[in-house]
């Protein structure tokens, strides 16, 4: 692949082959892709882009996977101007990202997930597995049947319903594991070792984590191959944050925009909040947490990514802000009620911090402001049970009707 150089770690710098390897033996610092951006130059372009797919693959370029063969219809998302939530926020040029929608799984894990098996599959691996907060599980699940691999997918045992039933629909092997998503990725790390398998988010997860570039690089395009003033991402390892601000300085590097001035914010729940909590300390190292949020799809209390999520804030001249439980329910239904869109806990957690950047001046009304909603709310419906209007009981009859809803509205 002459538009991938290898892999480089990312703390000493020491660069490796392609291959299913994600930590450094030399320092064990994590690995990730990078590219000869020269060579990318020559052959890339907005007609040449624009005229691709309507997926994510219209990237591929900028991606490490020669010919893709998973997820085929997986990005190319919607990018919704928010009149409405704007107005109650203030902001004049809000956009949602809506991978809500996304195809198959409804959440921006199908990104990364297609990329990640993928490359599995170039490797010639024939089962897939991940440790997951729910999303990646769903996703995997539903990709790996797709391209015909085996699956295992590891899961807190306390993982909501919806969430376990949205894998286990797909036949895979799901392992409840009784822990935190912590203790599920430490096991995981453990098999790993043992099994040749693709885990998506340990050996594969270099290759995996570039998925998540896609979701820059398609904002740009949707907004007229202009990078957007400010953005406002959940973040759980902090992967997302960082491969967002990667994705954009790659869009600069080959000449695809012209100038880059994006603010980074990243949204976490106040009960796992250990990157925002290091950044409003002023740390250089996150302290890990032991979750206690409802907000479980973001719940990892010691994020891989973070410090590289906390340079991206720096870098981009962003910032860090959380939510609390209830914060994160009022962001689900105000997202609801004004654009028509049902979120899960991350995104509720992202517009509770978007309302709380606008309210405190830190985003103007006039920026072009991005939220990237990055799950669908019918995966996490019980944490609302109790916090919205209960259904109008009436008889059959004209009467009963206009007496008991119509006098009442």
């Amino acid at each position: 692949m002459a538009k991938v150089r290898g892999l480089v770690c990312r703390e000493c710098g020491r660069e490796y082959p392609v291959e299913p390897i994600h930590v450094c033996e030399f320092c064990f610092g994590p690995l990730e892709v990078i590219y000869d951006y020269d060579e990318i130059k020559r052959n890339i372009s907005r007609s040449k882009i624009e005229e691709g797919p309507k997926s994510l693959w219209r990237y591929i370029d900028l991606l490490p996977v020669e010919e893709p063969t998973v997820g085929l219809t997986a990005g190319f998302t919607p990018l919704k101007k928010a009149e409405n939530l704007g107005r109650e926020l203030g902001l004049e040029n809000l956009y949602i990202k809506d991978d809500s929608v996304n195809h198959p799984t409804l959440s921006f894990k199908d990104r990364v997930v297609s990329v990640a098996l993928s490359k599995a599959k170039e490797f010639g691996f024939d089962t897939a597995a991940c440790a997951s907060t729910g999303n990646l599980a769903n996703s995997v699940s539903a990709h790996a049947a797709q391209a015909g691999m085996n699956c295992f997918v590891f899961i807190p045992a306390n993982l909501e319903t919806q969430k376990i039933i949205g894998s286990l629909v797909f036949n895979p092997t799901v392992v409840a594991v009784e822990g935190t998503y912590d203790d599920v990725n430490r096991l995981c790390s453990e098999i790993a070792n043992e099994l040749q398998w693709a885990f998506v988010n340990i050996n594969i997860r270099p290759f995996y984590a570039e998925g998540s570039k896609t979701l820059a690089f398609e904002v740009v395009e949707q907004l007229g191959w202009k990078a957007p003033d400010a953005v406002v991402a959940p973040a759980a390892s902090g992967s997302l944050v960082t491969k967002i601000w990667k994705g954009l300085k790659e869009l600069l590097k080959v000449g695809l925009i012209s100038e880059l001035n994006t603010r980074v914010y990243g949204a976490q729940a106040l009960g796992c909040s250990p990157i925002a909590q290091a950044w409003k300390e002023g740390s250089d190292f996150v302290t890990p947490v032991k979750p206690n949020t409802i907000a479980k799809s973001i719940a990892i209390g010691n994020p891989a990514d973070g410090i590289y999520a906390l340079n991206v804030t720096k870098e981009s001249m962003g910032d860090w802000e959380t939510a609390t439980d209830e914060e994160i329910i009022e962001g689900i239904k105000l997202l609801a009620e004004t654009e028509g869109i049902f979120t899960e806990t991350a995104g509720g957690t992202t517009i509770a911090v978007l309302k709380k950047l606008a309210m405190t001046g830190k985003i103007r009304k006039d920026e072009v402001i991005v939220a990237y909603i990055t799950g669908n709310g019918y995966k996490t419906m019980e944490v609302l049970d109790g916090h919205l209007k209960t259904p109008v009981k009436i008889k059959a009859s004209l009467k009963d009707f206009k007496e008991k809803v119509l006098v009442k509205t």
